[in-house]
């Protein structure tokens, strides 16, 4: 009698950490499949840049050191891999996106343009879903992160060497910021 309960004991446990094992895999790769939904809105928004850029151009002779700096943007993106310095490109990139929709408010032509019109629009429907992505992606961190950290999963997490991912945030005080606009130049 006693070997049947101890028998049964050891089912339940072996149980029991097959399903905190699976509970811990299947948040994983939540995490992966947000990121993954971060990063094809990233790329779909580095897609439509060119275009964007090349429209405004035109319009925007002075603002050709923000021109450069996104083209260095774009280039960097291809070699990063790890989420804070993906993040970190997005910040300097929204900010530079930013400083653009803010100076075209001063040139009519432009914003009369049906191209840049339809680049724009396409420009702010992306930025909605990056937006969503990111707190998508945020939130399914924190359930992954919690998991690793509460008991007895954090245990089996411990023996199973998961490992924490970081959060995407702002990488600093200036990328919470609104963009300062200089039709001074």
């Amino acid at each position: 009698m006693i070997g049947w309960i101890i028998l049964a004991v050891i089912v339940v446990i072996v149980i029991a950490v097959i399903g905190m094992y699976n509970s811990l895999v299947q948040a994983r790769i939540k995490v992966d499949n947000a990121w993954s939904q971060i990063d094809v809105q990233l790329q779909r928004r580095f897609d439509l840049i060119p275009n964007f850029v090349e429209t405004v151009k035109g319009y925007m002779t002075h603002e050709s050191e923000t021109f450069e700096r996104i083209a260095e943007l774009r280039t960097s993106w291809a070699n990063t891999e790890s989420v804070a310095e993906k993040a970190s490109l997005d910040n300097e990139l929204s900010n530079a996106l930013k400083t653009i929709m803010a100076v075209s408010e001063g040139y009519p032509d432009l914003k009369a343009n049906q191209n840049f019109s339809e680049l724009s629009e396409e420009l702010r429907n992306t930025e909605n879903k990056i937006s969503f992505s990111r707190q998508f992606y945020n939130d399914t961190v924190t359930m992954y992160n919690t998991k690793l950290e509460v008991f007895p999963s954090n245990i089996i997490a411990g023996i199973f060497n998961f490992k924490s991912r970081d959060l995407f945030e702002a990488e600093s005080a200036d990328a919470r910021k609104n963009v300062k606009v200089d039709f001074g130049k």
